[in-house]
């Protein structure tokens, strides 16, 4: 029996957390400069947002393709990531 493999290019979405009342503008900030590493470095992505939990917890995300995780989060220290859906 033959067995067919697969590459799965997974996403990865990176992220770092801001807090406090500022928190939505430094995120919303910190976008802006995910995208210029992106585009100086000839980098590619997938997106890049951010979302507000609440008053006080948002976060500043980009989601690129596996490949390219280890460019990104050795660069930019994220603060946590996840696979992206």
């Amino acid at each position: 029996m033959r067995f067919k493999l697969a590459i799965v290019n997974r996403k990865i979405k990176l992220i770092w957390d801001f807090k406090g009342p500022d928190g939505l503008e430094t995120a919303k900030h910190h976008c802006i400069h995910l995208k210029e590493f992106s585009q100086i470095e000839k980098l590619h992505f997938h997106e890049i947002n951010h979302n507000q939990l609440n008053d006080f917890h948002s976060l500043a995300y980009i989601i690129v393709d596996e490949v390219y995780m280890k460019t990104f989060r050795d660069a930019l220290k994220p603060h946590r990531g996840e696979l992206a859906d």
